[in-house]
């Protein structure tokens, strides 16, 4: 039989605990809760977690430590973010020490849970996708190693967070291929939600910073107007999309 996935989550308020392990032992998750971020931490090192769902403000280690820590750890544990703190400012800095999601308190407790599953979908299906693709894909100066999970460019290692490699790997798998917004949100973060194709804007200029040589001008991820965006080699587009 199947072990039952273990999710750990760390969050001082209590209610919130609660009705989310609630629901997640519903879904026949196996759920431990740290409300401290010392004993948070304690946990997460001992390893064997399939997901971990975070609050930033915590008494001992904060969770933005926590996400550095969990990211430096030879396994890879996917991370959700929950905070009050809902400003741009700490939902990038979180995204860029490497959670896979962020979610604003207050939220929706299902929407939550639908967003776990999704992301362990989403991690089951590129750990599949690994197997079957274990060499690495390089095109246009772009070189992805999707074992190591590896990126460089022009020769160049660069870093990525979780969420900005899997959207560059899914983009220099279909090259040349235009995806619309809601394309990416069902293949990448695993999910459809009408509203949150921003989410999507705002990984491609991210990514766009990163890999292209002047981003404003980028030669790698094309805007297709009116349909989305694709991935070509610089140079080799003759389509006559705008750039």
């Amino acid at each position: 039989m199947e072990q039952p996935r273990r999710i750990l989550i760390v969050e001082d308020d209590i209610d919130i605990a609660n009705v989310l392990s609630l629901h997640l032992r519903d879904e026949r998750y196996t759920v431990v809760h740290s409300a401290d971020g010392n004993e948070g931490l304690r946990l997460l090192e001992q390893g064997g977690w399939d997901a971990l769902i975070l609050d930033l403000m915590l008494p001992g280690v904060d969770g933005l430590e926590i996400c550095r820590r969990a990211r430096a750890m030879a396994r890879y544990t996917p991370i959700i973010i929950t905070s009050a703190r809902s400003g741009e400012v700490h939902r990038i800095l979180g995204l860029e020490l490497g959670a896979d999601d962020y979610l604003a308190k207050p939220f929706s407790v299902l929407e939550l849970v639908a967003r776990v599953k999704a992301l362990l979908r989403r991690v089951d299906a590129l750990a599949r996708d690994s197997r079957i693709e274990a060499g690495t894909v390089e095109i246009g100066g772009v070189r992805i190693d999707p074992l190591t999970r590896e990126v460089s460019v022009d020769g160049t290692r660069i870093e990525l967070t979780p969420r900005e490699f899997d959207l560059l790997h899914h983009f220099a798998r279909h090259p040349g291929k235009a995806f619309s917004r809601m394309d990416l949100l069902n293949a990448v973060w695993g999910y459809q939600h009408e509203g949150y194709e921003h989410t999507v804007n705002t990984h491609i200029n991210r990514l766009r910073a990163k890999i292209e040589a002047n981003p404003a001008q980028p030669a790698r991820i094309l805007t297709v107007w009116g349909r989305g965006y694709k991935f070509v080699a610089p140079g080799t587009d003759d389509s006559g999309e705008t750039r």
